[in-house]
């Protein structure tokens, strides 16, 4: 009797380690960041798309406005605007269909699903990082948003209302939130 309970025992641990072994991802940018982190711009879509070994979707919006995406199997999602010469001066880093997966490698060290609200504010208090908590209306309800300048680029934060990280974006103006 003692036999099958070990064996029980046994098979769940390792079924539990197994699930969180597979549950963390990474994302795979390194060839685009820079010492600190941070990703570097201007960047082409040929070199993301090379870097994270994803071909690219180039798809336009009902304005004609070009765009750029690379859905990745980590279940991180990046996509852009395209400027000139389709060259990518901004990045936005999302999980896709909000799946719960970790994924780390990020800018600036944060993980996906799992860098919190209270720890990014710390960590970029010396860019003066603004919080605003997040409407009903908003892709996360109860969440917030976090937003610092580093160089010539904002990062906006979001966060869920578990005040884990669900999204990243690097862009050279604040984006009006009406636009989204």
């Amino acid at each position: 009797m003692q036999t099958k309970s070990l064996t029980f025992i046994l098979t769940v641990f390792s079924l539990l380690l197994s699930v969180t072994a597979f549950s963390q991802k990474t994302a795979a940018l390194n060839s685009l960041l820079n010492k600190n982190s941070e990703f570097v711009f201007p960047q082409t879509t040929d070199k993301i798309s090379k870097a994270l070994n994803v071909k690219t979707v180039f798809y336009e919006d009902a304005n004609g406005e070009k765009y750029a995406k690379w859905p990745m199997n980590t279940g991180l999602e990046l996509y852009c605007s395209l400027g000139k010469d389709n060259l990518v001066n901004e990045m936005f880093f999302t999980a896709s269909d909000n799946k719960p997966v970790i994924i780390e490698g990020l800018p600036f060290g944060l993980i996906m699903n799992k860098s919190t609200l209270q720890d990014s504010k710390t960590k970029f208090s010396k860019y003066n990082a603004k919080t605003q908590k997040l409407s009903s209306g908003s892709e996360f309800p109860g969440g917030s948003k976090l937003v610092f300048k580093r160089g010539k680029h904002y990062a906006t934060l979001f966060f869920d209302s578990k005040n884990l990280l669900k999204s990243l974006s690097l862009t050279t103006e604040l984006i009006d939130p009406a636009a989204n």
